[in-house]
């Protein structure tokens, strides 16, 4: 019998990336747009109140176990921020484009040897809307600032966020590549390795 999962979120591209990952586990991922579940109110203070408070409303409205996720930009030099301001850097409805333009206006004056930054996401497991002990994983990609935009691929800060490994920009990588070292594959990898460990999910 499959099992189904709801996930706190419309975005058809995570979406298939945690179907892709949790069908060798007879596990369905479903989005939560499917229960015609509105977005959650993301007033937390941490990446991980956000997240747990996606996975709670998700529980609520469907019955379901949920996982939830969420995510930022984290630039050393201005303390940590955007942080879990990331999406709306430039005012409750900015775009990408609008975000980018903010973070090079306000990074501008940060030193070359200074500009270190991480992409950071943290996602949540509930088994149910009064789970007092959710699963909680995260995942980490280093990397720094650019003062100026660098490839069309990705979305987000992407095309501002370099690499020295790879000697790119995440806007400069192919989605392959991109999905093997992202914040986002970390924390899921995370995460399952803790479903696996808890018997939630059979291996």
């Amino acid at each position: 019998m499959t099992k189904r999962i709801v996930l706190a979120s419309n975005n058809a591209g995570k979406l298939k990336e945690f179907n892709s990952i949790f069908s060798q586990f007879k596990i369905e991922v479903i989005h939560q747009g499917q229960f015609n579940v509105p977005d959650a109110v993301e007033n937390g203070l941490s990446f991980i109140e956000n997240a747990i408070l996606k996975a709670r409303h998700g529980c609520k409205n469907t019955g379901l176990p949920c996982i939830a996720d969420d995510s930022g930009l984290e630039v050393s030099a201005l303390g940590g921020q955007p942080g879990i301001y990331s999406a709306r850097l430039a005012g409750d409805n900015a775009t990408d484009e609008d975000n980018i333009t903010r973070l090079l206006e306000v990074s501008k004056k940060i030193p070359q040897n200074q500009r270190q930054a991480r992409f950071r996401c943290t996602m949540v497991y509930m088994r149910d809307a009064n789970d007092p002990a959710p699963i909680i994983a995260e995942g980490i990609l280093e990397g720094m600032i650019t003062d100026q935009r660098c490839g069309k691929n990705g979305f987000g800060y992407d095309p501002v966020f370099y690499l020295p490994e790879f000697n790119k920009t995440c806007g400069e990588l192919t989605r392959a590549q991109k999905n093997k070292i992202s914040h986002r594959a970390n924390a899921t990898n995370s995460l399952l390795k803790k479903l696996i460990a808890n018997k939630l999910v059979n291996p």
